[in-house]
């Protein structure tokens, strides 16, 4: 969780909202990402996104079968739902996101896949310490 963190920080330096991700199999990072919307102009390039492809990529096969995925922020119901298509086996998550938060917030799609396991808190205050200090200067810029 620690690296999907440091992802997190790189998304702050960039001006994107701090959310990280990376994937793991068999004890490896294979994938890295980081919020990217504003830079690519796309409205898809969450954290999650971009770690499912880049891993997808590094296997050279569609399916992330035996992986794990650690995001510093509950995923939305689009990363949720690209997480369950790839198979991945395991979500480990810092905080809930009660506003669009898709594995237990406003909804849980967990059970749309019964093998998969979900973990949340890991470095839970760490995550959302760096989301409340990204708005809160976010909020002063603003005015």
């Amino acid at each position: 969780m620690y690296s999907a963190l440091q992802q997190a920080q790189y998304a702050f330096d960039e001006d994107e909202v701090p959310v990280g991700a990376v994937i793991v199999k068999e004890n490896k990072i294979i994938a890295r990402g980081f919020n990217q919307n504003k830079k690519l102009n796309d409205p898809t390039a969450h954290a999650e996104m971009i770690a499912i492809t880049s891993a997808a990529n590094y296997l050279n096969a569609p399916f992330l079968e035996q992986c794990s995925i650690y995001i510093t922020l509950e995923p939305c119901l689009m990363c949720t739902g690209a997480i369950l298509n790839s198979r991945i086996s395991n979500i480990y998550f810092a905080a809930f996101e009660p506003k669009s938060g898709a594995l237990g917030s406003i909804l849980n799609a967990a059970h749309l896949n019964e093998n998969l396991k979900v973990y949340s808190g890991l470095l839970e205050s760490e995550s959302k310490n760096l989301l409340q200090e990204f708005f809160k200067k976010k909020r002063t810029n603003y005015n």
